[in-house]
């Protein structure tokens, strides 16, 4: 692309010789630092997963299409109710929790298990 290890390395705020470990697998790079990177060279992050097929790809010679999780950040009542659920102390968290979920008619696809 016309970029030297050095140039991109200062771009993106460390040495030539972590660009050279990140080129040949020797060090794993983050998704911030790929953003980083995709940045200083003027790509979209894409632009490093072309090529790749994805598991369902190679079964029906298909692309999947991406599926937006994160949707629901865009709903301010999704929002509220997230901060709200945030800020109460863990017992009243399972108590919420179990209601809603009594109240729905289905379960979640997906629960994510964090500790809090």
């Amino acid at each position: 692309m016309g970029i030297t290890q050095a140039e991109l390395g200062q771009a993106i705020g460390v040495k030539f010789q972590q660009i050279q470990k990140y080129e040949t697998g020797a060090n794993r790079v983050s998704a911030s630092r790929l953003w980083a990177i995709a940045d200083a060279l003027c790509v979209d992050v894409i632009y490093f997963f072309k090529g790749i097929r994805s598991t369902e790809e190679e079964q029906t010679g298909e692309a999947a299409s991406p599926e937006d999780r994160m949707s629901f950040l865009s709903d301010r009542d999704t929002l509220e109710m997230m901060e709200l659920y945030n800020a109460l102390p863990v017992e009243r968290k399972q108590a919420v929790l179990s209601f809603v979920r009594s109240i729905t008619e289905t379960e979640p696809v997906r629960r994510l298990d964090m500790k809090t």
